[in-house]
C-alpha cells in the first residue's frame, strides 16, 4: 500500500449571510464565526522531510478566506447566484484553495466548514 500523508490546518473568519428560499430563521440576515479545516494530501517527502510546509498551505487558504472575512456573503460575486449555505461555502473554498495549492506533489483532500461548535460539513472530491 502506498504511503499517504494528510495535513490539516485550521483558519477562521466571520461573515453574515441569509439563505434564499429557506423556510425558517436562516432566511433572515445572521452571522457566524466560521472555522475552516483545510486538508491536503501527498505521498512524497521533500529533502527536509515535509510534504509541504504548513505555512504554505495556510498562506494560500488565508488569501481565499480573506475575500469572505467580515462580509455579507450574499454580496460576494460567487454567491450572487449560489445560495451561501455551509455546503456551498465548502465547495467554493475547496475549489479556490485547490486552484492555488495544487501541484503534482500535493492535492486537496477535503475541506470542512464549521458554522458553530456543533454543525459542520465536509467536502471532498477524493473520498
Amino acid at each position: 500500500m502506498a504511503q499517504k500523508f494528510v495535513l490539516k490546518t485550521l483558519l477562521d473568519f466571520a461573515s453574515a449571510h441569509s439563505l434564499r428560499g429557506y423556510p425558517g430563521d436562516c432566511a433572515k440576515l445572521h452571522g457566524h464565526n466560521w472555522k475552516i479545516e483545510v486538508q491536503v494530501v501527498g505521498s512524497q517527502l521533500n529533502d527536509i522531510g515535509m510534504v509541504i510546509d504548513f505555512k504554505e498551505i495556510k498562506r494560500h487558504a488565508k488569501l481565499v478566506v480573506a475575500e469572505l472575512d467580515h462580509t455579507f456573503l450574499n454580496d460576494h460575486p460567487h454567491f450572487k447566484e449560489v445560495n451561501p449555505t455551509a455546503e456551498n461555502i465548502a465547495v467554493y473554498l475547496f475549489k479556490e484553495i485547490e486552484r492555488r495549492i495544487q501541484t503534482p506533489e500535493v492535492t486537496m483532500h477535503s475541506l470542512t466548514v464549521w458554522e458553530n461548535d456543533r454543525n459542520c460539513v465536509t467536502y471532498s472530491e477524493s473520498i
